[in-house]
């Protein structure tokens, strides 16, 4: 088959056009190629990759791809390349998330490979190392070790040069206007936290007013650096349409990112009912 091709400039214009109309902008994660093409059908904007989704689509805890089990960047290129790809029709445009810490890859390497794959846009989830706690021993012993924040920065800063749409993410205030300043992405995701909910979500008890809080503040000084760049929230307690529906309304944000809230939790209350009423049967005599 043919896999369908856009461009860095087709996919800028369809976002700025319904950013212009009032219309939320809406990326959505996969792990496999069914979950995708239901994305796009949806209406998803943005499909993303990286290898946290792979995992979860296997059961596990989007932290699983924390662990010393997989080359991140091998999984989510060769996923998105032979499952993701392949199942969609062109109407959404697809994200590889990357690890841009990756010792043993030359970036421009794997971004040449994106844009000859046929995907053009790329973020700096697939891990980042934002996901450890700052005060922790285990950050420092990374951020010596040449696992930095910077590098992700760095990622991004090339490959927007080399004509990728670029959705940069931060999990904190700091690292937020540290990655405007320096990647200038088309799109920045402020990421509140481990999305809750069903079987492998973490419920840290934030409510959803202080998930809209956070954010709203974070974008305020983001704002402040790049007036342009695109918006969107993701994570902690937007788990739903409803939590969703309220992040639009009390936040200043073009739009959401889920992942968990399209992907794991609903098949895994779809496939679970289900397979309840088919154990559930009996003869009628």
């Amino acid at each position: 088959m043919i896999v369908p091709r856009t461009s860095r400039e087709e996919i800028l214009g369809k976002l700025r056009e319904k950013v212009a109309a009032r219309v939320p902008l809406f990326i959505a994660s996969a792990g496999s190629g069914l979950v995708a093409s239901l994305l796009e059908r949806a209406g998803a904007d943005c499909v993303n990759t990286f290898s946290g989704a792979r995992l979860r689509a296997n059961g596990m805890g989007t932290m699983a791809m924390m662990w010393p089990i997989l080359d991140s960047n091998r999984q989510t290129l060769d996923y998105t390349e032979q499952d993701i790809l392949p199942a969609l029709r062109g109407d959404a445009f697809v994200c590889a998330c990357l690890n841009a810490n990756d010792p043993l890859k030359d970036m421009t390497t794997v971004l040449r490979r994106c844009l000859d794959m046929g995907v053009c846009s790329v973020s700096n989830i697939g891990p980042s190392i934002s996901y450890v706690d700052k005060d922790s021993e285990i950050y420092r012993v990374l951020t010596k070790s040449g696992i930095t924040f910077q590098n992700e920065i760095d990622m991004l800063e090339l490959a927007r040069e080399m004509g990728h749409v670029t959705v940069g993410l931060a999990f904190d205030e700091e690292d937020s206007l540290a990655l405007v300043e320096g990647a200038r992405p088309d799109v920045f995701c402020f990421h509140a936290g481990t999305t809750r909910g069903g079987l492998r979500g973490y419920d840290s008890g934030e409510t959803i007013e202080d998930t809209a809080r956070r954010t709203e503040e974070v974008y305020d000084k983001v704002r402040a650096i790049d007036p342009d760049v695109m918006l969107i929230a993701h994570g902690a307690a937007l788990e739903t349409p409803e939590d969703a529906q309220y992040m639009l309304d009390h936040t200043s944000g073009h739009g959401i990112w889920t992942g968990s809230s399209t992907e794991r939790i609903p098949i895994e209350k779809a496939v679970l009912e289900t397979a309840q009423r088919f154990a559930g049967l009996r003869w009628s005599r």
